[in-house]
């Protein structure tokens, strides 16, 4: 272990204390043909010139050009220059937790922009600082609800994301809490069922607008249902579909969340990621995470503070009503950044290029022969196409001229065959989507695909 700056003498006591001889000793779980049995066969080292040179020639071996068509929670939507040049400012970039408000004015200000920006994207009272991710959030949402009815049942949508599923599994597990599943028919949720499910120790029901999916829920009767057993009502929302349908508030949500990462945020091979989150003002002192307002100070001077500060976990510790005691300022600021860009033309003007060609691709493949949408269902910028063929097979075939062609959904849900999961936004021009739709009508007609289609 040579890069460990430890000396013999060091370890030794360790060792003991840990109750082994040696270093080797700690890795015995690891069954013996898992374990690397000699060094690693490496070329003789290289200079520094001629190592960045090697390290060069092999990034050129990736594949430059790709179209991508894949969702499933995170999208390549477009993200101005300006934003990631502002975002990493030394002010910005290495600005810490702001704990001391008194040196953390400018963090706190960014923040305290991101609140007021999530809430008029919402319509809800108030939002809190951001979380870890959409998953996290919608857990965080289940917990407040628990908390503010005293009841101990979860109902969500079997139409919600999968992975937003199993971080809430997670972090309810050890609790006395019962989750129940909203059964989904075939793309949307079976709201015949909710007269078995929502009952008086129903907490909240979680709907998410547009559905993992893509697709368009008539959340109007989960809304009501649930209300009417005096349980909350959790949405999740894209927020970039909010520039075209209705907010959380118009649709009478008690607490919103959602994933930030479409405001700004590159997609980095899946994270970091922001959690968004709000609510109605009469749930602002349960509200998790951290909350910054705005004040005076003995001047009349403006300034932000943290506040409500008794709710986290580094003061209340077992009477917390969360643990999460940061944030993520960094991604929050570039989706004020953003936001502050697009303003109240630019995100419909999004929404509805992602919405209009999302379309335009589908009745296009919808026209191939063998191929068909999964539903005539209403959706926003993803949808699901049934295929003659597995879709993993369609994947493979379209990655080798540099269209990446979506989700097969067999991978998540294994009762779902030959389904094919594709998103679109508007980084996809209609030529992107005319060399997809060419491309499967070649690998439908039995020609195989040896350049791009583009």
């Amino acid at each position: 272990m040579p890069y460990i700056p430890n000396s013999d003498e060091d370890r030794t006591p360790m060792l003991k204390r840990i109750g082994v001889n040696s270093v080797s000793d700690l890795f015995d779980p690891i069954p013996a043909n898992l374990r690397l049995g000699k060094l690693l066969d490496l070329p003789p080292a290289l200079d520094e010139p001629e190592l960045i040179k090697h390290l060069e020639g092999l990034a050129a071996k990736n594949q430059q050009a790709c179209i991508s068509f894949v969702g499933g929670g995170i999208y390549n939507h477009f993200v101005p220059p300006v934003v990631w040049s502002l975002v990493m400012r030394p002010e910005f970039a290495t600005a810490y937790t702001p704990y001391q408000a008194e040196v953390a004015q400018g963090t706190l200000q960014a923040i305290y922009e991101f609140q007021t920006h999530l809430c008029r994207l919402t319509g809800m009272d108030v939002a809190n600082a951001s979380l870890y991710d959409g998953a996290t959030a919608m857990a965080e949402a289940a917990l407040l609800a628990v908390a503010h009815t005293g009841r101990n049942r979860i109902v969500v949508s079997e139409t919600v994301s999968p992975f937003y599923l199993e971080v809430l599994r997670s972090t309810v597990q050890g609790r006395e809490l019962d989750i129940a599943l909203l059964p989904a028919k075939e793309n949307m949720s079976d709201f015949r069922e909710m007269d078995r499910l929502v009952n008086d120790q129903t907490a909240c029901l979680i709907l998410a607008q547009p559905n993992y999916f893509g697709y368009l829920e008539d959340i109007e009767k989960g809304e009501k249902a649930v209300h009417a057993a005096g349980g909350l009502f959790v949405q999740v929302f894209d927020p970039i579909s909010l520039g075209i349908l209705k907010s959380p508030a118009e649709n009478n949500a008690d607490i919103a969340i959602g994933e930030g990462q479409t405001l700004g945020i590159p997609q980095n091979f899946g994270g970091p990621l922001l959690g968004l989150f709000s609510c109605k003002n009469e749930f602002v002192r349960r509200i998790p995470g951290r909350l910054v307002a705005r004040t005076t100070d003995a001047e009349g001077k403006n300034g932000f503070v943290l506040t409500l500060q008794t709710r986290e976990q580094h003061i209340r510790r077992e009477k917390a009503t969360s643990n999460i005691c940061t944030n993520e300022a960094l991604c929050a600021t570039a989706a004020t950044i953003y936001l502050s860009l697009m303003g109240k033309k630019g995100i419909p003007r999004v929404a509805r290029l992602a919405t209009e060609r999302a379309h335009y691709l589908a009745q296009k493949i919808a026209a191939i022969d063998g191929y068909s949408l999964w539903s005539a269902d209403p959706f926003f910028k993803e949808f699901v196409v049934k295929t003659p063929i597995p879709p993993a097979q369609i994947i493979e075939s379209l990655a080798g001229v540099g269209i990446a062609a979506g989700i097969d959904l067999s991978r998540i849900y294994p009762k779902i065959n030959r389904h094919l999961m594709v998103a679109v936004t508007e980084m996809n021009s209609l030529a992107d989507c005319d060399a997809y739709a060419t491309a499967v009508a070649r690998l439908a007609a039995g020609r195989r695909l040896t350049e791009s289609p583009v």
